[in-house]
Formats: structure tokens, sequence, C-alpha cells
């Protein structure tokens, strides 16, 4: 599927169709991830944000440091450590949501503290693995770099959405439900508990498979931004959901092509980030704008 793709890229670009960028097989993949993580990201992110878990989403990006530093300490390769980074992340999240339900502690500060602990062993374990591997792959890991992104990170990526989109078409109504009014969930018989740690369930993996595309430490903005931006923008939840997405989407796409159109040096992480905070930023002007002139 990738090499077809790749060589319809190609021929695009000999009929003078894509510009010279896009013979680069590493270019294609990009496109790829993008179109694969956009819309995912920006549909879940309607849930983080009726559900208040934004800072949620940053904790797990900042545990996927401890994570992928104990994967390579364990021996797996340093370019994709993917059972110590899922192994990690998923019992990060999941003690953090199970905490959550048996302690008085605010949620925003039991996250924090969560969040501070992941980072602290993360920036100490990754020091140390830096010793052994290119320190490169610190800059990856912090701020992504969707143009080393391999077939195989694609097809871990193509599993994972998939496997969310799965869970998460026909269970999406019940989830915001149980997001917006807990107790209308329980008495139309949902089981609220389920719907909660399958959504940070989601979230956890979805953050997993976009840490080497979007950063760690970025990722939770690319949950949170374009949904942000659509809430402005939009109040049917239909709407909201589909705008999210496309603004995710674009976000991505236009964040990994103009870095490299213009050859700035600016990680995939950073870029991606840029452009969907210039769209909120005009989507607020846009609202300032429309209450001055009524």
């Amino acid at each position: 599927m990738m090499e077809w793709l790749r060589q319809l890229a190609l021929d695009a670009v000999e009929a003078g169709i894509l510009s010279d960028s896009f013979s680069y097989a590493f270019m294609v993949n990009a496109i790829v991830s993008a179109l694969l993580l956009g819309p995912l990201l920006g549909g879940l992110g309607t849930l983080v944000i009726a559900k208040r878990l934004a800072f949620f989403s940053e904790a797990v990006g900042h545990a996927a440091l401890t994570g992928i530093a104990i994967g390579v300490l364990l021996g797996e390769p340093h370019e994709n450590p993917i059972i110590g980074l899922f192994s990690f992340c998923m019992i990060f999240a999941l003690l953090l949501h199970y905490v959550r339900n048996r302690t008085s502690v605010p949620y925003d500060t039991l996250v924090g503290v969560f969040l501070a602990l992941a980072l602290a062993v993360g920036a100490a374990l990754l020091m140390y693995v830096a010793r052994k591997v290119n320190i490169h792959l610190l800059e990856n890991i912090l701020f992504g770099s969707i143009l080393t992104v391999t077939d195989q990170d694609i097809t871990i990526l193509a599993i994972s959405c998939t496997l969310i989109l799965l869970l998460l078409i026909p269970t999406f109504n019940r989830i915001l439900l149980t997001c917006i009014s807990p107790d209308i969930a329980r008495v139309r018989g949902h089981n609220t508990h389920f719907y909660d740690y399958l959504f940070i369930i989601m979230i956890t993996v979805v953050t997993i498979a976009a840490v080497k595309i979007i950063g760690a430490v970025l990722v939770g903005a690319l949950l949170l931004i374009p949904g942000a931006t659509a809430r402005l923008l939009t109040k049917r939840m239909g709407n909201f959901v589909l705008l999210s997405s496309a603004l995710a989407t674009v976000a991505c796409l236009i964040g990994t092509i103009l870095p490299m159109e213009l050859d700035l040096p600016v990680p995939s992480g950073a870029s991606i980030i840029i452009i969907s905070a210039l769209f909120f930023l005009a989507a607020t002007g846009f609202q300032i704008i429309k209450k001055a002139s009524s």
C-alpha cells in the first residue's frame, strides 16, 4: 500500500502536480501519518474538552518520556521502544484514574502530582539513556519528528486508529453522556465507570501513537486546541466533532508540509501546534469582532 502511494506521489511530481519534496518517501509517510492522526485527535479532543481532561492528556504525554526510556533500558530498539512505551503509559493512565476515584484530592492536583513524577523520572532516565544513544533521540521524543516515520510506525498508527474508531463510533454518545451528566447516564443504565476507563484507554493509545509524530511535550495540545477552536465556532455537537477533526487534520498537513517546502529547521510537533494555535487565535478574534458588532 505504501509503495503504491509513494509511486503515485512520484508520478504526480513528474507531472508537475506536486512539488519535488513529495518525491521523497519520508514525505509521503509523513502525509499518511497526518491524515490518520489528525481526524482521530480532533474527534477525541471534543470529548477531552467535554470531560475536562486536557491536563490528563498532557500527563500521559509526559509519561511517554519514562516509557521510552524504560523500553530502551530493557533492550528495545531506541528508534521505537513500543513495548516499554505502551506498557508504562497504560499503567500510568489506569493507575491515575483508579486513584482519582478513591481519593478526595482534587483531580487537577492529582494529575499535577503524577505529571511531575513522570516528568522527573523520565528526565532522569533519558539523561542516562542519552549516554548510550544519539542525543537527537531526545529531541524527537520531546518535540516529534514526523519526517522520521517508518512503514512500521504507520502500521502501528493505522492499527491503533482502527481499534479506537471501532470502539469510539458505537460508544461515542454514551461516553459523551457520561462526560456531561454521569447521574443521567446511571439512570439510563449505563456503566459510567466502564465508559470512563474505556475513554481513558483510548486517549492513552492515541497519545502513544502520536508521540513520535507530535512529541511527548506537545501531543496533549493537539487533543485540546482544535476542539477549543471548534467550540468557538459552533455549538452543535455534530458540527463540533467534524470541525475539530477537520482543523486537526489541516494543522497536521500544513505543519508537515510547510517546514519542508520552506526549508525550515522546525520540529514537526512544534509546527503543527503553531498552526493549530493560529487557527485558535483567528477564531478568538472572530468571536471578539462578532460580539463587538452585535
